[in-house]
């Protein structure tokens, strides 16, 4: 499945004083993949927030193996293993792009609110997100 996948490169300002990436910004990669996977499975983060549905992260977990610097390409892969109408989970696996070796693995967990910040269950309340994301958890 494409949808999973995200390649991107890293900026030098992403690196640290040593000269790789700060531990910081693998959860903006994360979330990166994440966005791109929703908004490749029809549920554009955007749109859903402009319908009152807000997502916010809730935990999230990185793990580094390998220390990635500047220009390294990688790619991201977004596993989404978990959800249930009211809350949602998604692993990542970072890689880098010429060796396939792993960098980094982690998870996130995310629920679902209204624009009042109180949670809800959207398989009632936004029927068609709950069947695109239904469709779409990893086997």
């Amino acid at each position: 499945m494409e949808n999973k996948f995200y390649k991107r490169r890293v900026a030098y300002y992403e690196t640290d004083c040593m000269r790789i990436v700060h531990h910081s910004n693998y959860f903006r990669y994360f979330e990166e993949a994440r966005i791109n996977f929703m908004h490749n499975i029809g549920c554009d983060v955007k749109e859903m927030e402009n319908l009152g549905l807000i997502i916010p992260n809730v935990d999230a977990y990185a793990r580094y193996k390998q220390p990635i610097e500047f220009s390294d390409e990688i790619i991201i892969e977004v596993k989404f293993t978990e959800f249930n109408g009211s809350k949602m989970n998604f692993e990542y696996i970072i890689k880098f792009a010429d060796t396939d070796k792993v960098a980094a693995t982690g998870h996130t967990t995310h629920c679902f609110v209204n624009r009042e910040m109180k949670p809800i269950s959207i398989k009632r309340t936004f029927p068609d997100i709950y069947r695109k994301l239904t469709e779409n958890l990893s086997a």
